[in-house]
């Protein structure tokens, strides 16, 4: 046997040996994927927006950017930690928020789209099973509550959405009769 043959198959073998201990090493070491955000402009004006994310179990605030999106302009954002968190994109218009939209970002979700428009704006999460959860403001409402990839509940912000798109309304219906 000459010796390229046998070190060959010493750099197979210990590769090999190895393959497995990639996901221990990124847990040992804090190394977390990224989830990519896309901000797509199909308004005829410039947008404002603010992103925000905070981590759902210290509440640490781990996400902030800003940005001012021409018109058919498509941003690429800093990535996303691949964490559970809560990520809300607020419409800015003269210093003052117009539209805000919350969704809960998993480690399942591949990709954070946001979608803006002249009135109104989109976000949209992919996630690795293929599903897609938009939460949009139609009706003064987050889509209502949407089901993540892993099955739980995620929590609109319905009363947020409403009154900061200027529409007044109880988020109860019970307590309207009070």
């Amino acid at each position: 046997m000459n010796r390229r043959t046998v070190l060959g198959f010493a750099a197979t073998s210990a590769l090999a040996g190895l393959a497995g201990c990639i996901e221990g090493v990124k847990e040992h070491f804090g190394l977390q994927g990224v989830i990519p955000v896309e901000i797509q402009s199909e308004a005829e004006e410039t947008q404002n927006i603010l992103l925000e994310s905070r981590e759902r179990e210290s509440g640490r605030q781990s996400y902030e950017q800003s940005y001012s999106v021409t018109p058919e302009e498509t941003v690429s954002a800093p990535h996303l930690d691949q964490t559970e968190q809560s990520f809300q994109v607020s419409k800015v218009e003269n210093e003052s928020v117009t539209t805000v939209r919350t969704a809960s970002v998993t480690p399942e979700t591949d990709l954070v789209m946001i979608r803006l428009y002249d009135d109104d704006l989109v976000v949209e999460l992919e996630f690795e099973d293929g599903d897609t959860e938009i939460v949009d403001g139609e009706d003064g409402a987050a889509s209502g509550n949407e089901t993540a990839a892993n099955g739980t509940e995620t929590e609109s912000n319905a009363s947020e959405n409403q009154t900061a798109n200027g529409n007044e309304t109880d988020a109860d219906p019970d307590s309207a009769d009070e």
